[in-house]
């Protein structure tokens, strides 16, 4: 859980940083100046779109420092291809060469099949059909649960 006191302490500090008042802060991050207001005066907690703005505009901030005080202020890691426009590369976890599941069970993927095609393959899949969502061009779904 966040400590709203806190949070607000490490908040002023990124203003003083890039030496901004709230009411430009808060244009800066793309917030009313009012809900900054309020929780700068501990009346609301922060959002999580609130922070996720922070972290956009301000790719120095560290989130877990933002949010509990642990890591630094500014970030030491920051490098020139990690900038605010470029997604940050997403590591996959490592395979577990050791477990006894087969490697290649990966979910089936369908390309667009209609009617019994479809069926068929679902029904070659070795993995057993929990549920079959069937979506509507008038932005209606059904949800079908085998028995």
């Amino acid at each position: 859980m966040v400590n709203t006191e806190d949070f607000i302490k490490r908040l002023e500090v990124i203003l003083e940083y890039h030496t901004l008042n709230a009411s430009a802060f808060a244009d800066k991050i793309g917030v009313q100046r009012s809900s900054l207001s309020h929780l700068l005066s501990g009346r609301n907690k922060p959002s999580l779109d609130f922070i996720l703005k922070i972290l956009e505009e301000f790719p120095e901030v560290d989130l877990y420092w933002l949010l509990n005080g642990t890591g630094t202020f500014p970030k030491s890691d920051i490098t020139e291809t990690n900038t605010p426009n470029t997604p940050l590369e997403i590591k996959k976890p490592p395979v577990d060469l050791f477990s006894e599941e087969k490697q290649n069970d990966a979910p089936p993927t369908f390309e667009k099949q209609k009617g019994k095609d479809l069926i068929q393959t679902i029904a070659s899949t070795t993995s057993e059909v929990e549920k079959i969502v069937v979506f509507y061009t008038n932005g209606t779904f059904k949800s079908y649960i085998p028995e």
